[in-house]
């Protein structure tokens, strides 16, 4: 087997954490320029910003709203060198506040796509598997080019003109006749109008007439990615209920880590190796609620975070939107700390 090059992941994913001042400041220590930025209060109750190279600056989309494309010129202004510039937007940079942003690298602002049935504008790293895909959408079945040369395995994007659309998701685990909603807490369904019954190939995706996917005239933006050994992981377990709970291998240790019950209605969470750099990791974000951090909750989202993966440390019925309910099935989405490929191949210890 192949093994793609990744010898530090920091220079495709990292977390940078950081207070706001009600101004305007330049964040460093990202390790690279970022192309797409999630941002999140972690100490105040504020919505999840997505912000992107293709996109442009200054135009949020929000996780926990069917919003469409906002325009904000005091928001996220600029993506540099070793991180990005903000202005005194309270989304993003409430005085005294603290936040965590989480930094993909794609390839700048894209260029065009023609490999499916409607032209993209696509900026892809394929070396970490991650690309921006931006369309207009037709309203009829299509195919779309993702530039990725692999099959992506998780791909959520979101209808940026319409302010009613909801963030459909495809995982490879649920395929291409069933979706998940990043903006709700609702378990998986079926439908074939966001990805028309189709998974995705090392070039296209698949996508229904639905509006939320391929509405017509609208704007569309897709973030898609593919697995890459030792960097980046996305599969799925069964919770067994117990506070010794389900052990995940991903060949790596996560340095993030999204979660999802995909049989019953909880809530998407966010780990970080950033916001608890130790275990018990029990300090969950959700992308879809503006909802502060929530600590010190092991009965509901904690985790051990280890040198070759995550094991769960939570028990308790669903209805406590914790990460182990004994026999459902959860999604997940994780990337390394330090990849066990490339020239950095000693495993981390865990924390």
């Amino acid at each position: 087997m192949a093994y793609t090059t990744i010898n530090k992941s920091s220079e495709n994913f990292n977390t940078k954490l950081y207070t706001g001042n009600g101004g305007t400041q330049s964040l460093t220590g990202v390790g690279f320029q970022p192309d797409f930025t999630w941002v999140k209060g972690r100490s105040v109750a504020e919505h999840n910003n997505l912000y992107d190279a293709v996109r442009g600056v200054t135009k949020p989309i929000y996780t926990n709203l069917t919003y469409g494309e906002g325009s904000a010129s005091d928001s996220l202004t600029a993506f540099n060198s070793d991180g990005f510039s903000i202005g005194a937007n309270a989304y993003i940079n409430t005085n005294s506040a603290t936040f965590a942003s989480w930094n993909w690298k794609a390839n700048g602002a894209g260029s065009s796509n023609t490999d499916g049935s409607i032209t993209s504008t696509v900026s892809a790293n394929t070396t970490a598997g991650f690309s921006i895909v931006k369309f207009t959408g037709t309203g009829a079945n299509a195919t779309v080019g993702h530039g990725l040369g692999s099959v992506p395995k998780f791909i959520f994007g979101k209808n940026a003109s319409v302010g009613t659309s909801a963030w459909p998701v495809y995982s490879s685990v649920l395929g291409g006749t069933k979706y998940l909603n990043i903006n709700t807490n609702s378990g998986e369904g079926t439908f074939s109008g966001y990805w028309n019954n189709t998974n995705p190939t090392s070039s296209l995706i698949s996508i229904g007439s639905h509006g939320d996917v391929n509405g017509v005239g609208d704007n569309m933006i897709y973030y898609c990615f593919a697995e890459k050994t030792g960097y980046s992981k996305f599969g799925s377990y069964t919770g067994n209920g117990n506070a010794d709970g389900t052990f995940v291998y991903t060949g790596f240790k996560p340095a993030f880590v999204m979660i999802k019950n995909t049989t019953n209605g909880n809530n998407w969470f966010i780990s970080d190796n950033k916001r608890v750099p130790f275990n018990l990791a029990d300090d969950s974000l959700f992308p879809n609620s503006n909802s502060a951090e929530m600590t010190t909750q092991p009965t509901n989202y904690g985790l051990d975070i280890l040198s070759n993966g995550m094991k769960m440390r939570t028990s308790g019925s669903h209805t406590a939107n914790n990460n182990n309910s004994s026999s459902n099935t959860y999604i997940y989405m994780a990337f390394a700390e330090a990849p066990l490929v490339g020239s950095n191949n000693v495993p981390c210890t865990a924390r």
